[in-house]
């Protein structure tokens, strides 16, 4: 493709090349599919005012959301999904919406609800990155809308406030970790030798949990107890974004 492909993301830390799922779910599907994205990492020159990242940029379009973008991306034959059967499509797309469903509302409590992950860890670290005085708002409506996001999804009656569904946000996520676990079992990636939209997905969600240093991290510790998908983790960041790493 002669357009250039720019992906304006969050930045990384603690040894992965973005500490964001969704920035993370879009670069490593580039990575698997061969796309030439040219990464634009977010920094204290930022002049968006939205933390809506990660935004791929053509010249013709403006693209967000990791779903839109990989749809794209295969349209452009960036296609990391081209030897999957049609049973092992429809398994991507039934995995993808248990993530979604059941481990993404704990992921975002663990970074932006629980208040001492939050205080110490997670607006420390994106305030730094966004310019003043932005970086005394964006990170608080941040924080509130990972909140909404998770009342959306598990606040149906008659369970209407967090502290009420809390528990049952982990003993989801939990569950969804163990099955991933299951699936994955000793392979190297969830459909064989090659790594799939699937596995992009797996990798956003699951690396940053892994590797961030949280003072508070129940999720983190059951994760850390399932040595393949630590494995799988620490092998795509050493196949795919060893000579991209930093620690920011």
């Amino acid at each position: 493709m002669a357009a250039p492909l720019e992906l304006s993301c969050w930045g990384g830390g603690w040894g992965l090349p973005s500490v964001h799922s969704e920035s993370l779910v879009v670069m490593a599907y580039a990575k698997f599919s061969g796309a030439p994205l040219k990464v634009k990492v977010i920094d204290n020159t930022w002049r968006g005012s939205r933390g809506d990242v990660p935004i791929l940029t053509t010249e013709d379009n403006i693209i967000s959301q990791p779903a839109k973008i990989l749809n794209f991306l295969r349209k452009q034959k960036y296609n990391a999904d081209y030897e999957l059967s049609a049973k092992q499509g429809a398994d991507t797309l039934a995995y993808i919406a248990l993530i979604e469903e059941k481990l993404l509302p704990a992921v975002l409590h663990t970074f932006w609800v629980e208040s001492d992950n939050y205080f110490s860890v997670t607006r420390p670290w994106f305030a730094s990155r966004i310019p003043f005085p932005l970086s005394l708002i964006l990170p608080g409506r941040m924080s509130k809308g990972a909140l909404n996001r998770i009342l959306l999804t598990r606040g149906e009656p008659p369970l209407y406030h967090l502290r009420e569904v809390e528990a049952q946000i982990y003993r989801d996520a939990k569950e969804c970790l163990n099955l991933l676990s299951n699936r994955l079992g000793t392979s190297q990636f969830f459909f064989g030798d090659t790594p799939s939209t699937l596995d992009a997905y797996v990798f956003g969600f699951l690396a940053p949990l892994y590797k961030v240093r949280f003072p508070k991290g129940q999720l983190q510790g059951h994760l850390q107890r399932l040595s393949n998908l630590c494995r799988f983790c620490d092998d795509i960041l050493h196949s795919y974004f060893r000579l991209s790493l930093g620690d920011g």
